[in-house]
């Protein structure tokens, strides 16, 4: 590894070891790890020798954590919900990421920032905004705003969706395929299908990892729209993002049986690592002046997609969950 990447990793392994004890505590690995990056940089004035292993860390490690979160996907758990609930998946990821992007625009949101609260709510969270950032290179500000509204919003719904499942008169495994369907993180799921016993914790999950699968086929549409728009700039993007080819081949080894469970434990642990330290890295460079900038329209934003998504969820957990 060159060495002038060495000061700025280390720096980013160090907040990456704070973030795994705090995660042990139950707070999510990803916010901490954003959380210091944010107080980092705007505390003191990093000097330059930081800024390659930085950059490094806010780009190649992130592509790096979003491959291997491929491997916790096999594609016959996920054919296994049934046409019905694959449906519903399919039409809270299309319903969340449209309707939001529409919504986003009337608000007067940017673009970036948009895209970033519609895929982070309608897909899997954190990773989605990372992952989305690695394809439109969004403002450091605009992506720690994006994960700060998944973690508040997502951690919100803990507490309702139990709740309002029980006004609605869900069964457990509803609430489980709801929970999946609607709910931002993949930590935030298990919390709740995990309180309802071991077939609301699975079928919550496997939901969840359907949504997570179209984090690939959403970053290639993007990919391709930022292409044709980039033919008038010079700029040619790749149709197909190398990581996100990544993510499916990982998928791939998964599914046919070739990555043995001990490698899926550790993967998930090494996805964390990578995906902690691109989160410190990229937090170092938001500003709390530019947040001030960003004004109220970003909260707003997630409000409402957080009520469409939980909205179509629901709504398709009624007429297709078991």
């Amino acid at each position: 590894m060159p060495t002038h990447l060495l000061p700025g990793l280390a720096l980013a392994a160090s907040a990456v070891v704070v973030s795994w004890f705090m995660s042990r505590l139950g707070v999510s690995a990803l916010l901490v790890a954003i959380v210091l990056g944010v107080i980092v940089g705007n505390a003191v004035r990093l000097p330059a020798s930081l800024e390659p292993g930085i950059a490094f860390a806010s780009k190649r490690l992130l592509r790096a954590g979003i491959v291997v979160l491929g491997l916790q996907l096999t594609l016959g758990d996920i054919w296994a919900l049934g046409p019905g609930m694959i449906a519903v998946v399919i039409a809270v990821v299309t319903i969340g990421i449209l309707s939001t992007l529409w919504i986003g625009r009337r608000l007067g949101v940017s673009p970036t920032q948009t895209l970033l609260i519609a895929c982070g709510f309608s897909i899997c969270g954190a990773a989605a905004v990372a992952a989305i950032d690695g394809v439109i290179d969004a403002d450091d500000d605009e992506v720690v705003t994006a994960v700060g509204l998944v973690v508040a919003f997502g951690t919100a719904m803990i507490g309702l969706v139990p709740l309002l499942a029980g006004l609605v008169g869900l069964s457990p495994a509803q609430t489980g395929l709801w929970a999946g369907a609607s709910i931002h993180e993949v930590a935030q799921v298990v919390a709740v299908g995990g309180s309802l016993g071991a077939a609301a914790l699975s079928a919550a999950v496997i939901v969840k990892l359907a949504r997570v699968l179209l984090l690939a086929p959403v970053m290639a549409v993007i990919s391709v729209r930022r292409r044709r728009q980039g033919s008038t700039t010079g700029k040619r993007p790749p149709i197909i993002p190398l990581f996100v080819a990544g993510f499916l081949a990982m998928v791939i080894l998964r599914s046919v049986g070739l990555v043995p469970d001990v490698v899926v434990g550790a993967a998930s642990t090494v996805q964390t690592v990578l995906l902690s330290a691109a989160m410190f890295a990229l937090g170092t460079g938001a500003r709390f002046a530019a947040f001030r900038k960003l004004g109220a329209g970003p909260f707003v934003l997630a409000a409402i997609s957080t009520v469409i998504v939980g909205a179509v969820g629901l709504t398709g957990t009624l007429l297709v969950g078991a």
